[in-house]
């Protein structure tokens, strides 16, 4: 088993600290696709409610996947990203209401 490290990240101007076992570049590699997901849909939408907002970007990134999948992606490859892109949602859900 890989060892957890901690790896900031900026999502929408915030700081987080991600504890994953993949490499840092992967983790911020998946905190720029979620702020870049994040930003097409507040556009879009028009919301500003950041959980509105942040399950919206889970929304497309999962519709995301489900495509890959479908198109016959090999799951080993999209296993740690997607739970990198997880744990970025999680955190960003996790934070008070309010704060954003």
């Amino acid at each position: 088993m890989a060892t957890k490290r901690t790896i900031p990240v900026m999502i929408q101007g915030r700081e987080y600290r991600i504890r994953a076992e993949t490499t840092p570049e992967a983790v911020r590699a998946a905190a720029e696709l979620l702020n870049e997901t994040i930003d097409r849909v507040r556009t879009r939408a028009g919301t500003v409610d950041s959980v509105d907002v942040a399950v919206l970007a889970a929304l497309n990134i999962a519709n995301t996947l489900v495509s890959v999948r479908q198109d016959g992606a090999p799951p080993d490859l999209l296993g740690p990203r997607i739970e990198e892109l997880v744990t970025l949602v999680e955190s960003a859900l996790a934070e008070p209401t309010g704060t954003h």
